[in-house]
């Protein structure tokens, strides 16, 4: 299989991403526990036009992300792997499962209960994670296996950012929602215009965030949104999409996701932390992480397989497709993203991210064992066939 360029590029920028933000993510631990603690703590809590500095990255850089990701799903939905229904099946399938099932697990435990609207929480995948942990097993790892883990996080995420529209807004403004809505609609008719210049989309875009950021809905759907109006063209290299997806990829990767890390990672651990584990939030993070991932991608991928829905890439086998939904299992990001908004108990958010933390390390160690392990068996059944 033949990667493109720019899926090189995006797959390369995510690797150093994940490696960089397991690096962010023990240092900001370690300040908030260690050295600087409170000091360190209330930086991120600094006001900036009436918002913490948390706030604007959670809420502001954040939506630069989900533009990267929308860029890419508009690529991949155009001329990539998801271009035909055939191609497209397998990754669909498997994120449908590897939410429904995570989610159903987490509810197992926790509906009826305060908790219940955390159930989002072991749905969404961390793509820098899991591709980080993924690159870690080098040229073992085939193009048909690091393409189906990029493109069912992204649907994944996609699916995610659904789930916060539809879920997590607690009350709604129409005429901001509308005045959102009518700027897409015009960056719309400006693409079928074939306008290329990517101003006047960027500023539009600007303007859309604002006014969604104002009218209830988490305005990080505003990247997404934005992603499918600017114009894809041929998909060359003078495309606008492909120009600013080229842009984005290191700002991402290297600035917007550790920044991140290290503003929703410095969790002050405090003594009897453990005892939140024990908890029926807790226990269905767990569950829904661990369990629930590679659970749900691997049943709904081996039922649609068998049932002849779509097909499964000749040189990648069904223990591999096991050991992706582990490291489908590293929620970390979009997790602790959702769990924000879930929340508002601070207590209960900081049980949550050591839960997050706790079941995202498992299922990506697990995960990476288990690959490594199919990996190295299935390199020695070739050379042995040679």
């Amino acid at each position: 299989m033949k990667l493109t360029k720019l899926y090189t590029e995006f797959f390369e920028s995510e690797k150093a991403g994940g490696i960089l933000l397991i690096c962010c993510t023990a240092v900001s631990l370690l300040l908030a526990n260690f050295f600087l603690k409170d000091n360190y703590i209330q930086l991120w809590h600094f006001q900036i036009g009436g918002h913490s500095l948390t706030h604007w990255i959670n809420d502001g850089l954040m939506t630069i992300f989900f533009l990267l990701i929308g860029l890419e799903l508009e690529r991949e939905i155009y001329i990539g792997e998801l271009s035909s229904l055939k191609n497209a099946s397998l990754p669909i399938f498997a994120a449908l499962g590897g939410m429904l099932v995570p989610a159903a697990l987490f509810l197992l435990f926790n509906f009826g209960t305060a908790t219940q609207s955390g159930a989002g929480i072991p749905m969404a995948t961390d793509i820098a994670f899991a591709i980080g942990i993924l690159s870690l097993l080098g040229n073992r790892v085939r193009a048909s296996l690091k393409v189906l883990l990029t493109a069912l996080a992204v649907i994944d995420d996609l699916g995610a950012i659904i789930v916060i529209a539809l879920f997590y807004t607690s009350s709604l403004a129409f005429t901001n929602i509308f005045l959102a809505l009518g700027i897409f609609g015009l960056l719309l008719i400006l693409n079928r215009m074939k306008v290329y210049n990517l101003i006047p989309y960027l500023i539009g875009g600007v303007a859309m965030w604002y006014f969604m950021q104002q009218s209830g809905v988490h305005p990080t759907i505003t990247g997404v949104l934005l992603s499918f109006a600017i114009p894809f063209g041929d998909g060359g290299e003078n495309s606008p999409s492909y120009k600013l997806q080229h842009w984005l990829h290191k700002p991402v990767a290297f600035y917007i996701l550790p920044l991140f890390a290290l503003a929703n990672t410095c969790i002050n651990i405090e003594t009897g932390w453990y005892t939140g584990l024990i908890q029926a939030n807790s226990i269905g993070i767990f569950a829904g992480l661990i369990v629930g991932k590679p659970l749900g991608i691997f049943l709904f991928s081996y039922v649609t397989v068998s049932l002849g829905l779509c097909a499964l890439p000749h040189d990648l086998k069904w223990k591999q497709v096991i050991g992706i939904g582990l490291l489908g299992g590293i929620g970390f990001t979009m997790s602790i993203f959702i769990t924000l908004l879930a929340y508002d108990n601070p207590n209960l958010i900081t049980e949550s991210k050591i839960a997050i933390l706790i079941a995202s390390l498992i299922a990506g160690t697990i995960g990476y064992l288990s690959l490594r392990a199919t990996l190295k068996l299935q390199n020695t059944e070739i050379e042995n066939e040679d």
